[in-house]
């Protein structure tokens, strides 16, 4: 009889214990596992918001950097952390949607193998020329990419990069045919754009802006939902009828899979509080970004939309992670 007595009592304190745990998170600091070398949009982003972060949890948010591999090798540590809410990590295109459509072998599924919890930024991307490309408007540059097929080259950061996938989409988008120069990084493929050895370029608006602002670029169109206010005169995308390349690049945060729902929701709404604060929102939009926040159900949804899409691009293409 005491037996019979003692189990549900027992059961009965486990079942209580179960969400203290979740109130009492967190009670010690938290790693943000960013997964691309400092210095990068990335790195600021996760940085600007790591510092309001720790004060809204009452605890220490400790960015740990874990590049390489595209952002995947940081991605694959995110995604086999135990899920108790102590390791978080940031989500990009690259990361949850480029790489994973790229590369089967990359070891974690975007979808699957990680709990969204929110979006933390976005940035608009750009597609400009030397200036010495001939065309003086959208209707001229494409006229001209029509009549010369194979002629022009676009360069970008990398093979399998965002920036590679949004030249692919323009290619399907406009029925054209340039090649695509990948280097090792955003620096030699700006240089040699702006050296002349190659025409064009797609890249993140914040890394070419000075140079478009100099006039060592020439802008053809931004991918963004609006025209920039720094780039007034520059046609967006879907303006041109390109909607399928008018997407941004973004930057958001998620946890591994399982991770307690009170958990995620407590660092959501952390991390809601800290992108409401106005030097955060300041110091986001002078790195060229734009905040955002929303619901783990919405990153979840944007993650899944960036995937499918790149999926479409990578299998039209017959693009390949060591191939062009």
């Amino acid at each position: 009889m005491k037996f019979r007595v003692l189990v549900p009592t027992l059961l009965g304190c486990l079942f209580l214990a179960a969400p203290v745990h979740a109130d009492n998170y967190p009670s010690k600091p938290i790693k943000l596992i960013v997964p691309f070398p400092p210095g990068g949009t990335t790195d600021i982003i996760a940085r600007i918001v790591s510092d309001k972060l720790a004060k809204e949890m009452g605890q220490p948010v400790v960015v740990e950097n874990r590049g390489g591999s595209g952002g995947s090798i940081g991605a694959a540590a995110i995604s086999k952390a135990d899920p108790d809410g102590y390791t978080i990590g940031v989500s990009t295109v690259s990361t949850h949607a480029v790489n994973p459509a790229c590369n089967p072998k990359v070891g974690y599924d975007p979808v699957k193998d990680f709990s969204p919890i929110t979006s933390l930024a976005r940035s608009p991307n750009m597609l400009s020329v030397n200036p010495k490309f001939p065309a003086e408007d959208f209707k001229q540059f494409l006229e001209h990419l029509k009549k010369n097929p194979g002629k022009f080259g676009y360069a970008t950061s990398g093979n399998c990069g965002l920036a590679h996938l949004l030249g692919e989409q323009f290619k399907v988008a406009t029925a054209t045919f340039i090649l695509h120069v990948p280097y090792r990084g955003i620096g030699p493929a700006l240089n040699d754009v702006l050296g002349g050895q190659v025409e064009m370029l797609f890249d993140n608006v914040p890394s070419s802006l000075p140079y478009v602002q100099s006039g060592k670029l020439r802008p053809v169109a931004v991918a963004w939902n609006k025209r920039l206010e720094s780039l007034p005169n520059v046609p967006t995308f879907a303006e041109l009828g390109l909607k399928q390349v008018n997407d941004p690049a973004w930057y958001g945060l998620v946890a591994p899979p399982k991770t307690p729902a009170e958990i995620i929701n407590k660092i959501n709404a952390a991390a809601l509080k800290a992108l409401a604060m106005p030097d955060v929102k300041e110091r986001i939009r002078a790195s060229g970004s734009e905040p955002v926040g929303n619901s783990p159900a919405d990153h979840a949804k944007e993650i899944q939309y960036e995937y499918d899409k790149i999926k479409t691009v990578v299998k039209k293409q017959g693009i390949k992670v060591d191939g062009t």
